[in-house]
């Protein structure tokens, strides 16, 4: 039997009750929530995940707002029970990278979810990854893109060995990064296409990402990554956010 609901799932009902009184157009909306460490409240129209409980049911007039709970949600359901979602959510497997990835995406302005991102589709957390053009480690960099970024060999090892090391992995794939949004002014599509085609193939087609299946399909798997990796925005009032299920599963997801 679940435990009874904790006192901050009462406030959190009192304060969507001065929502709804508030506006005048009446919706149906189940309810549900969860409070997370730091005493948030997290609400939605359906259960995002196990740790959502039902705390409302019926018609209110409470409209839950668009957001990126929208995105995450369509990513999920895309990608639920394939093996890459299995891994790229495994709680142990992504924690073993995390500090790293953090570490080299905030030191070259990057958003750590969006790095994550990328890793999870490039190699699922695999370090020892190598793919058949002989792209290698986590975030799956050519040597000849590690050597563009000061990775030489030596007597020991060659640049192709290094890579498997995962901080000079990251690194390497971070600044790559960075210098792709910064070339394609912020465009993360662009970046991705680039990363995956190479920087020739999105200028080639007019800067826009290049019609090939493979990359298409890369960046739509790294956006859709991305949205389940970011940390969901709290409102301002109350510390309550609000997430809303996705009509349609054929939209697109937006940054």
């Amino acid at each position: 039997m679940p435990p009874p609901l904790s006192r901050p799932f009462f406030r959190a009902f009192r304060i969507l009750a001065v929502a709804a009184c508030a506006s005048p157009i009446a919706a149906h909306a189940d309810l549900w929530a969860y409070v997370d460490a730091q005493g948030r409240s997290h609400l939605a129209d359906h259960r995002v995940d196990e740790r959502y409980r039902l705390f409302f049911k019926g018609s209110t007039t409470l409209d839950v707002p668009n957001g990126p709970g929208k995105e995450r949600s369509q990513a999920i359901e895309a990608l639920a029970g394939t093996r890459l979602y299995a891994r790229a959510t495994d709680a142990a497997l992504v924690r073993r990278f995390s500090a790293l990835i953090e570490t080299n995406a905030l030191a070259h302005n990057l958003d750590p979810a969006l790095v994550q991102a990328v890793v999870a589709v490039e190699s699922c957390f695999d370090a020892h990854a190598v793919s058949d053009k002989g792209a290698i480690g986590l975030m799956q960099v050519m040597p000849e893109t590690a050597e563009r970024y000061g990775v030489t060999a030596d007597r020991r090892r060659s640049v192709a060995d290094k890579l498997r090391d995962p901080a000079v992995n990251v690194r390497v794939g971070t600044r790559y990064l960075r210098d792709l949004l910064a070339r394609f002014d912020g465009d993360v599509a662009l970046a991705l296409a680039a990363y995956n085609a190479g920087e020739g193939a999105v200028a080639s087609h007019a800067n826009r990402v290049p019609p090939y299946d493979e990359t298409r399909n890369y960046v739509t798997r790294v956006r859709q990554f991305y949205a389940i990796y970011r940390p969901p925005p709290v409102a301002s009032a109350g510390r309550v956010q609000l997430v809303k299920r996705a009509r349609t599963l054929g939209e697109s997801a937006s940054d």
